[in-house]
């Protein structure tokens, strides 16, 4: 956290990581640290789960294990219809539960992540191991040394196609519970933006030319309140902590996935939120944008799990890419990204409203950090309370791929 909030600070890019762990151990290929390389002993023959987590910073990873297919079984906690793939792509927090078989020759395999980076800006381009060791592998002849392990053939840095055919074999198991009738459609542009200095040469405005990076949705970058929580202002009707106009629609068309004018890059700093009438059908459709760079975000919906029904490259079409959506059998996520210069649409029913939901969105590239949009559910039922009151205090084989920064 603390190469985060460096990066809040300073307005800067975040430091690029050290290495990628995983179970907390960056692997053989770093120097100094192959006496603590995970380790996962299996007999031959059996099948073992494994569930992995992305919990890098702001870096989605290429995972794969040396000669196994991995079939995958479950995302975001939710079951697929089973495919088997020799890699996968998963966005930082999500979770992929895969099944693998010991059907190979008794020896040690590496299993291997690297980064996908589909922007143009610096990222970690090491690659962390683990290995998957058969309890029966013979040693090698050096004094019962074991036998190095065997490498896995992961994609290219910046394979955009082999990340894309991933995604789009996710499927439901069953015929899903869309919402067909939709009461909010909404387009949100994500993307980054540049916010100019009063004062360039601030500690506080390390961005180039004396700005500071930022993230944006439909051009508002979230502004976090200093006085209250936003679920207090709201139950306690307290005025001046956010504002409910937050634009459901971009303010200013324009051609998103383009060459966009720099009158465009800087977004309006502001704590804006927009209103969700309890149970009703939500449509979004996310719009990245060619704003310094086109890249994939991976976007969370806190509280809620939503349906993908559809992706596509380009700006979407709202006459025509509607057409081509899967409302039969599309996966049930909580987390997802845009294709970099694309879109992808989600769909789900404001149902939660003890919990005020809010879309949290990050960046693969190391140009930003966070933007939040918050979505207030209401009711005009006596029936139905708004909101929760909020509480004075509060209690406070998974695979973890995550980031090593410089201390």
């Amino acid at each position: 956290m603390d190469v985060l909030r460096l990066a809040l600070f300073t307005g800067a890019a975040p430091n690029v990581s050290d290495a990628f762990t995983i179970n907390g151990q960056p692997g053989d290929l770093y120097r100094c640290s192959s006496k603590e390389t995970a380790v996962f002993p299996v007999e031959a023959g059996e099948t073992i789960l494994l569930r992995i987590i992305n919990s890098a910073l702001n870096q989605e990873l290429f995972y794969g294990v040396a000669n196994h297919k991995l079939t995958v079984v479950a995302v975001d906690a939710s079951y697929t219809k089973p495919f088997t793939t020799n890699v996968i792509m998963i966005a930082p927090g999500q979770t992929t539960d895969v099944l693998i078989t010991a059907d190979q020759q008794p020896a040690r395999y590496y299993m291997a992540a690297h980064a996908y980076n589909s922007a143009n800006a610096p990222f970690d381009n090491t690659t962390t191991t683990a290995i998957l060791e058969y309890k029966s592998a013979p040693c090698s002849a050096k004094k019962g040394q074991p036998m190095k392990p065997i490498f896995p053939q992961l994609p290219g840095f910046n394979d955009t196609a082999t990340a894309t055919a991933f995604t789009a074999q996710l499927r439901s198991p069953y015929k899903a519970e869309v919402p067909m009738k939709i009461d909010e459609s909404l387009l949100f542009t994500v993307g980054l933006g540049l916010i100019n200095c009063t004062n360039p040469n601030s500690p506080r405005c390390q961005g180039p030319n004396g700005t500071r990076f930022a993230a944006s949705i439909n051009n508002v970058s979230f502004v976090l309140p200093r006085r209250n929580s936003l679920m207090q202002a709201y139950y306690q009707g307290q005025p001046g902590i956010f504002t409910t106009d937050f634009p459901p629609v971009p303010p200013i068309q324009f051609d998103y996935t383009g060459n966009v004018s720099r009158g465009l890059w800087q977004p309006v700093k502001a704590t804006k939120l927009f209103k969700l009438r309890y149970r009703s059908k939500v449509q979004i459709v996310f719009q990245g944008t060619s704003i310094v760079t086109v890249e994939n975000h991976p976007m969370h919906l806190h509280g809620y799990e939503f349906y993908v029904i559809g992706s596509g490259f380009g700006n979407f079409n709202p006459g025509t890419d509607p057409a081509k959506f899967n409302l039969i059998d599309p996966p049930r996520r909580n987390t997802i990204g845009s294709p970099p210069g694309g879109w992808v649409a989600i769909r789900f029913e404001a149902d939660n409203p003890g919990n005020m939901p809010y879309l949290k969105r990050s960046s693969n590239s190391k140009l930003n950090s966070f933007n939040t949009l918050t979505l207030v559910i209401y009711s005009n039922s006596s029936k139905n309370r708004n909101l929760a009151a909020p509480l004075s205090h509060r209690h406070s084989s998974p695979l973890g791929l995550g980031h090593g920064f410089p201390s």
